[in-house]
């Protein structure tokens, strides 16, 4: 059984090539697939509402659903993009959610897995911004707030995210800053770290050691994700499909 990690998908419309490669892609993994490891991103922007007026994410959704039915259980990390992921997730995908990163043990190997948005502590200016948005207040509100109002947070935070993108990468180091935070990690005791956020594509060794680093890539241009083979992390690149979708 296959166990898969995947970040960063940012599904926005049903008709763009990334949305309908991640339903034929989740088609792929059922019976066959024991935990996929939602790693934050999957959408371009998720509130979880009472009702869900996010109806363009009904077939993911129901991908999602009929994965769990072939006996996949979903771990789901939020990321900067999906958060407060309220009552779908939990109860009708029974998805186990986490708010923040956790040290899981998969395959009898100690991951350190995070959506990645926390590691560069340098930001300052974004690490008070998800201390804003993904705090308990801020979960609550969402059940009195018109969805009208987060839709247009989601557009300011969406002009915010792609304005900085490319400035950001241009300031920091951005596989230096992931290597410094899995030495942290590997001082913890754990044998792995798998990430997403950075849109970086590379399963690495650290240093000497056996602690493997695995950076997601990304589902918008990439198409990269990540596997856990008897205990071993690798990083893979979906091949395109000949015939139409």
């Amino acid at each position: 059984m296959r166990t898969i990690f995947l970040a960063d998908a940012h599904l926005v419309s049903p008709d763009e090539l990334n949305y309908r490669l991640l339903l034929r892609f989740f088609r792929e993994l059922e019976g066959n697939t024991e935990s996929l490891f939602i790693m934050g991103d999957l959408f371009d922007f998720w509130l979880g509402f009472p009702s869900n007026p996010f109806r363009q994410f009904d077939e993911m959704l129901d991908a999602l659903q009929s994965l769990v039915r072939s006996g996949c259980r979903i771990v789901y990390f939020e990321g900067n993009h999906d958060f407060h992921l309220g009552a779908i997730f939990r109860q009708r995908l029974g998805a186990e959610i986490h708010t923040g990163p956790a040290v899981i043990t998969v395959q009898g190997q100690r991951l350190f897995l995070c959506h990645g948005d926390q590691i560069n502590h340098q930001d300052r200016g974004y690490r008070l911004l998800r201390l804003l948005l993904h705090n308990r207040l801020a979960a609550a509100i969402t059940d009195f707030i018109p969805p009208l109002i987060a839709l247009r947070v989601r557009d300011w935070l969406q002009r915010a995210s792609r304005a900085g993108y490319h400035a950001k990468r241009q300031r920091w180091n951005y596989p230096d800053i992931i290597r410094a935070f899995a030495r942290t990690v590997r001082g913890q005791g754990c044998n792995g770290l798998v990430t997403g956020h950075f849109h970086l594509a590379f399963c690495e060794k650290l240093d000497v050691s056996p602690f493997t680093i695995l950076s997601l890539g990304d589902w918008m241009e990439q198409f990269t994700y990540g596997e856990m083979a008897e205990g071993a992390l690798y990083l893979r690149k979906y091949e395109m499909p000949h015939e139409p979708l």
